[in-house]
């Protein structure tokens, strides 16, 4: 067998997933690898059109996924992985040989309408199934990754029944093809709209198992020299090739030593007259030109259309209509599986129905909406996320990005100028603190703040509550908890802990109106105080949500000083806070935050870690969540130290 000793050259090595999928988790556990699961961060955005065949863009991917994960594990987690596996799945439809690439890859559906889409193309017809894999070896050398890709792709053929209206709409509304390539998962409910198959059917499932393990066969047992034919040919230069591979010819355990099996690669694809510099994979640069005579001129063309500039570009007329919609009550209007034509939502929100039925269309693009022939609904994510009333809607941050951060961020060019917070430019009144803004007086102004933090804490309270293990501790301290999301989620988890919410007076007074209802209300008690200037409450875990990256130094010393001196040895400290890598680059997210110029600044773990072992916490641990919200968890010395 190929894989048995290959599986034993990778006992000792640290083996990542790039992939949250669970069908290619199980595929690979049920073969005896043992590996990580660290998802990919690398948004799927390759300009399709760009690729010659789509076997590429499915390679492209799955090695930009690979080598995102690579990197932020050696740059964020500072730990550099052995072999990290990428991979990515893609539907492609033959229907119409005059499409482009990028018009046959069919990817996973954005919404129900998009899954019918996909399926009835599919109906009755054969099609394509790709898997690009990409296996990358890493090593560091000075606290550099270094990188070697070995890339391949798998195709199966599969061929759909001819699928009634009612047998699509039942599995759609099963809910099964939302997460899947194509919009059907082979291996479930989707096998019964399947007439055959022709080919690997793992790789349908989600990873071409066998192909793979060839490939690692062939990376850690090379062909002997004597197997080795030179094949000439005219117009090419010679080429290596081997046969007869079998697991006992060689003792080579070295995938590095085997260069033939590698490709490094440019994201895109050669263009004719395309001239090309190998580039280290690990860098992720194209350098392409194309140049192009004209009589006695040489003009050079870029390589592709710049998609993610234009994309840039228009981004914040994305974002408004995605604010104004939510200001205009639109989702809520359409919640529920209601549809109603352009005219309908327009009397409702007294709007013009010309300029309703263009914000429509925008959100619809967007992905936001849904437009079929009856009128406008809600995709499922915006019955999620964006209905006003739904337990973790995000409608009031959004708000409070559209009547706060908007302003500010219009006013971006004096910020970088002055390097400050252009509060008095957007408002008219210069402040230090948020909370007594003149834009945040009225109670009701408070409360939309309140409401905003309170959404974002619905959505990242549970990933924080559980990044470690928090059983040792008997109480907890949230200090500027505000409605006590992540407080009451901690109680949830621990029913033991003891649990105070800590924040200002003002916050306290509202906090009321934000607490679940019902006879199993968790135990939490709330504390008016200032943390600044008054005393602390005892407890043996301490936690600071989105506190840290809005303050200065002299703040941030008052606090943690503060803290630091009333934790016993043992206890210990919780900071929730994005996290960046150590380019401070990435998450996009928090750099771009940054620019608003507040009093504090984003850090990276490394600078988290510094930070907490300077005011006496050490074993400092970080958790990169995948939410919005990472965390970091230092403990105070004890007297062993």
């Amino acid at each position: 067998m190929v894989l048995n000793p290959v599986i034993g050259k990778l006992v000792s090595k640290r083996v990542v997933l790039a992939s949250a999928s669970p069908r290619r988790q199980e595929i690979l556990t049920n073969v005896g690898l043992r590996f990580e699961v660290v998802p990919s961060w690398f948004k799927e955005t390759l300009e399709k059109s760009s690729f010659a065949a789509p076997h590429e863009y499915a390679i492209e991917t799955a090695k930009q996924k690979a080598l995102e994960v690579a990197n932020r594990m050696h740059l964020k987690h500072l730990r550099t992985p052995d072999i990290v596996i990428g991979a990515d799945t893609i539907v492609v439809s033959k229907s119409f040989t005059e499409e482009t690439v990028g018009k046959q890859i069919l990817e996973k559906p954005v919404d129900k309408q998009d899954a019918y889409k996909m399926l009835s193309r599919l109906s009755g017809k054969e099609h394509s199934v790709f898997t690009g894999v990409a296996i990358v070896h890493c090593s560091s050398k000075d606290n550099h990754l270094e990188t070697e890709v070995t890339d391949f792709y798998e195709e199966t053929k599969v061929k759909f029944a001819e699928l009634s209206e009612e047998l699509l709409w039942e599995y759609i509304h099963s809910g099964e093809p939302m997460d899947k390539a194509g919009g059907y998962g082979i291996q479930a409910l989707g096998g019964m709209l399947v007439e055959y198959v022709h080919g690997d059917f793992l790789n349908v499932v989600g990873f071409p198992l066998n192909h793979f393990c060839k490939k690692l066969a062939e990376l850690y047992y090379p062909p002997l020299k004597h197997t080795i034919q030179h094949v000439k040919h005219d117009s090419i230069p010679s080429v290596e090739t081997f046969e007869n591979l079998s697991d006992g010819e060689s003792d080579s355990s070295n995938p590095m030593q085997h260069k033939s099996a590698n490709k490094l690669e440019r994201n895109g694809v050669p263009l004719p007259g395309a001239i090309h510099t190998p580039v280290n994979s690990g860098s992720i640069k194209p350098v392409c030109t194309v140049a192009v005579e004209n009589q006695s001129e040489v003009m050079e063309y870029p390589a592709k259309f710049p998609s993610k500039i234009v994309e840039l570009m228009d981004g914040f007329r994305a974002s408004k209509a995605l604010f104004v919609a939510s200001k205009l009550k639109v989702f809520d209007l359409l919640k529920d599986k209601c549809i109603l034509k352009a005219v309908d939502v327009a009397n409702k929100i007294e709007a013009s129905v010309c300029g309703t039925e263009r914000l429509l269309d925008a959100c619809a693009s967007l992905g936001l909406l849904e437009k079929t022939h009856q009128g406008y609904s809600n995709t499922d994510s915006a019955n999620t996320y964006l209905v006003s009333d739904r337990e973790y809607s995000l409608h009031g941050y959004i708000i409070h990005c559209n009547d706060r951060l908007w302003h500010l961020f219009t006013h971006l060019e004096a910020a970088v100028k002055e390097g400050t917070m252009q509060t008095h430019q957007a408002f008219g009144k210069e402040t230090e603190d948020l909370f007594q803004d003149s834009c945040y007086h009225s109670v009701e102004a408070k409360q939309r703040f309140m409401t905003a933090m309170h959404n974002l804490a619905k959505l990242t309270a549970r990933d924080v509550a559980t990044a470690f293990d928090l059983s040792p501790f008997r109480s907890v301290c949230d200090l500027g908890g505000c409605t006590g999301v992540l407080a009451h989620e901690l109680v949830q988890k621990y029913p033991i802990l003891k649990v105070t919410v800590f924040d200002l007076p003002d916050v306290i007074a509202n906090v009321s109106c934000f607490q679940p209802s019902g006879q199993h209300i968790t135990p939490v008690m709330f504390t008016a105080g200032d943390f600044f200037k008054d005393n602390l409450p005892e407890a043996d875990l301490y936690i600071l949500s989105l506190i840290l990256h809005d303050l200065n130094d002299e703040k941030i010393n008052i606090l943690l000083s503060k803290i630091s001196g009333i934790c016993k040895p043992g206890s210990a400290l919780l900071l929730a806070e994005i996290v960046l890598d150590e380019e401070k680059t990435h998450p996009p997210r928090a750099v771009l935050q940054s620019l608003s110029m507040t009093e504090g600044k984003q850090r990276s773990g490394l600078e988290y870690k510094q930070l907490l072992e300077k005011y006496g916490f050490t074993n400092v641990q970080i958790k990169i969540t995948g939410n919005i919200l990472d965390a970091i968890l230092g403990f105070k010395k004890t007297s062993a130290h």
